[in-house]
């Protein structure tokens, strides 16, 4: 937040053309110094790239976004969100998703439900929610889709042209996943691409609801299958969670 507050961020362009600022790294220093005592390993999207060949034998490790949305930092809008999220056998157990500008702790997991953690220390607990079908919810008087503020393109375009009668909300970061997870909005469709880290942290936190983060394959069908993470190419399929 003092960087975030300062005249310079010290922007620079990733090789992949995406902004990294000072925050970015001193975040990912600051959150792997204190996951070091855990003895796991840590992949991050700061860090080295660590060859597959290396990672595939690790059955439990963190996974870390230390700075999801820098776009939204650099804009000063207050979407963007730490994530750590634990991995083990393939599947986010544990995650943890804090926005610094609201102040808000999200963290959950498939074994210890949901909680939400106010500004002022004060816990919230949500229980898992009944889930309607993608066609009930298309069919609905007025469907709440979350949609990027950065990332739109014409295959969410269509889908939203799929619903009855929709109201848009418009976020940055994770924090999409959590207005699903705090029942202001329906659905999530991403039709952009995404890595592992963008989504591990905030899918265990949505696990923790029972909600799951289905796979869209290339011909728009709804696999009945979860994102899979520490895969050989860490990009993510499309997906969509409701």
């Amino acid at each position: 937040m003092a960087i975030y507050n300062s005249a310079d961020f010290e922007i620079e362009q990733k090789a992949d053309d995406s902004p990294l600022t000072k925050a970015d790294k001193n975040a990912h220093l600051a959150i792997v110094k204190i996951l070091e005592a855990t003895k796991l390993p840590v992949l991050s999207e700061e860090g080295r790239a660590i060859p597959f060949e290396e990672r595939q034998h690790w059955t439990t490790f963190w996974m870390i976004d230390p700075l999801d949305g820098t776009k939204e930092f650099i804009k000063r809008n207050g979407e963007f969100t730490v994530n750590i999220a634990l991995i083990e056998n393939n599947q986010p157990t544990l995650g943890l998703v804090y926005s610094p500008v609201l102040d808000k702790l999200y963290w959950g997991g498939s074994s210890v439900g949901f909680s939400k953690l106010n500004s002022g220390n004060s816990e919230v607990q949500l229980s898992q929610k009944a889930t309607l079908s993608l066609a009930d919810l298309k069919s609905k008087e007025v469907c709440r889709i979350v949609a990027s503020r950065s990332h739109r393109n014409q295959e969410t375009e269509d889908f939203i042209a799929s619903c009855n009668n929709t109201d848009i909300v418009s976020m940055g970061s994770s924090l999409k996943f959590m207005v699903l997870a705090e029942g202001n909005a329906d659905v999530y469709p991403r039709f952009a691409p995404t890595m592992e880290w963008d989504t591990a942290a905030a899918d265990a936190v949505l696990r923790g609801l029972g909600y799951s983060v289905f796979k869209v394959s290339e011909n728009a069908e709804i696999s009945q299958s979860s994102i899979d993470y520490n895969k050989e190419s860490l990009l993510n399929p499309d997906f969509i969670c409701f």
